[in-house]
């Protein structure tokens, strides 16, 4: 024969349970965010990058050879701590290539 004891055991476990699995859940969803939105800011700082390159190349007929140029004369702006950008002119004709890289990224 089963006690109270024995009830009151059984729905402490299934309520521990049930806050673990909702709790991991909500840690698992709150990392994904967490990574998307650092993956659109990223992408978001690359776009910055190339609409400045555009926009010089559209004013002065020709793409600037570094990103300091960009910065200076452009207004592209973006936090140097958090991004790494490789902005790498190969001529004043051609598209830059531009990465963009979040700094201490581990998935890297």
């Amino acid at each position: 024969m089963k006690g109270k004891g024995d009830h009151w055991i059984r729905g402490i476990l299934i309520t521990l349970i049930v806050f673990a699995v909702i709790f991991t859940g909500g840690v698992m969803l709150f990392r994904h965010i967490d990574r998307v939105t650092a993956e659109e800011e990223t992408e978001m700082v690359r776009e910055a990058v190339r609409s400045a390159a555009l926009t010089c190349y559209a004013v002065e007929g020709a793409f600037p050879q570094d990103l300091a140029y960009l910065q200076n004369h452009y207004g592209l702006a973006f936090d140097e701590s958090i991004y790494f950008v490789s902005y790498d002119a190969f001529a004043s004709n051609i598209m830059p290539s531009i990465t963009v890289m979040v700094k201490g990224d581990e998935s890297l």
